[in-house]
């Protein structure tokens, strides 16, 4: 029997999964990589992208520059509060703000970075596994549990197994997280690298990157603190 769909509401926060058919690798360089997160900021707008830049391979540096400099009015579909991109699966985590915010939002994306991909490696058809997967967030548990599920998701790069079985060098796994360059973990820490595409004011409420910081430092350590929601994970 089918799985009903989740009605996806405004002012609510969802976390987003979307993976490569078939366990694919959707991600093969550093540009690839590039050019999905500038894909979050460029596609997060009802109107059509028209931004003179979308296929240069401009550097971060200027990307974040002209990101705050454009003079386009953009209409934001959805608030884009986390994401982390691996090899072959993409976390988000979504605030709509517009009707049908967050399909528009991931067929746009969708659409803009399949084709990429599929001109620059001479391939057809699809790239993601079906639609995206989507958990609706609810509680402040449920949100510090999904911050730290999305910003912890790289650890899986160094060791696949750190969460069923003990870390022996957690160390290790906390400073790979802190310098993954393709997650919004590092903007969240103050280091400014991709800090135009996320809205960071709820979690910054929440908590100081400092605590932040720690929360997840210990998790790593650990594995466990009260409230923890296993609802939020998605894979």
């Amino acid at each position: 029997m089918p799985t009903k769909r989740l009605k996806l509401s405004n002012n609510e926060i969802y976390h987003i999964v979307v993976r490569g058919i078939e366990g694919r690798n959707i991600f093969s360089n550093e540009r690839d990589y590039s050019r999905a997160i500038r894909n979050f900021f460029e596609f997060n707008d009802s109107h059509a992208v028209s931004w003179s830049f979308r296929r240069e391979n401009v550097s971060r540096t200027e990307f974040e520059k002209r990101s705050r400099t454009t003079t386009t009015e953009r209409d934001l579909l959805v608030e884009v509060l986390a994401f982390c991109l691996m090899p072959n699966h993409i976390h988000l985590l979504l605030k709509q703000i517009k009707d049908g915010g967050i399909s528009k939002f991931m067929r746009k994306f969708g659409a803009g970075y399949v084709g990429y991909f599929n001109r620059k490696y001479e391939r057809q058809g699809h790239l993601f596994q079906g639609r995206f997967r989507a958990v609706h967030i609810k509680t402040d548990n449920q949100l510090r549990s999904v911050f730290v599920y999305i910003h912890t998701n790289p650890a899986a790069l160094i060791d696949p197994n750190w969460k069923e079985g003990g870390i022996g060098n957690p160390e290790k796994i906390i400073k790979f997280i802190g310098n993954y360059k393709w997650s919004s973990y590092q903007d969240y820490l103050g280091k400014d690298n991709f800090s135009s595409v996320t809205h960071r004011d709820l979690f910054e409420k929440m908590m100081s990157r400092e605590k932040w910081q720690k929360f997840i430092n210990e998790w790593v350590e650990y594995k466990s603190f009260r409230g923890w929601d296993k609802s939020v994970e998605l894979e």
